[in-house]
């Protein structure tokens, strides 16, 4: 039997001692979302944030620290690129649901990541629930993990500064 190879899913979760309100402001507003979005060593601009199902986030993340900055230059990338997520769920404080294009990693046609965030609060914490699909291989869905798990330590500390 031949066709398409599916890929499979990822799931990352962690417990903010927070509430909601903060937790959900800063993954759906501007100043939010550049407060911690992206990798160590990346700083995110939002260039757009449309904010419902069909709605998009456009950004620019810029490798800004030596390392970082290194790694994209071997790796014949431009130190800025451009994000697009499209939005395909929006509830208020429980769920995103969004598509992110992968058009960044050289020699790889575009394609879409999906993605849902859940989040589930207690009062005095919200448990955040990350599932998203791996990458085209083994190497850039271990990228994909360490990006992701990078950026959720920057959300902690953005938390923590509120």
């Amino acid at each position: 039997m031949t066709g398409k190879k599916t890929r499979g899913r990822i799931t990352i979760e962690r417990t903010y001692k927070a509430c909601i309100d903060d937790v959900w402001s800063l993954w759906t507003t501007k100043p939010g979302i550049e407060s911690w979005w992206g990798p160590v060593g990346f700083s995110t601009k939002v260039l757009k944030l449309d904010l419902r199902p069909g709605g998009e986030l456009r950004y620019a993340m810029t490798a800004t620290a030596r390392a970082q900055v290194e790694f994209m230059k071997h790796a014949g990338m431009p130190l800025t690129n451009e994000g697009r997520i499209t939005y395909r769920e929006v509830v208020n404080q429980r769920r995103l649901g969004y598509i992110h294009l992968a058009d960044f990693i050289p020699g790889v046609e575009p394609y879409d990541v999906a993605t849902l965030v859940e989040f589930h609060s207690n009062g005095s914490s919200v448990h955040m629930v990350l599932t998203f699909d791996a990458m085209h291989d083994e190497e850039w869905t271990k990228r994909a993990v360490m990006g992701h798990e990078s950026q959720l330590d920057k959300l902690e500390k953005a938390i923590a500064g509120k």
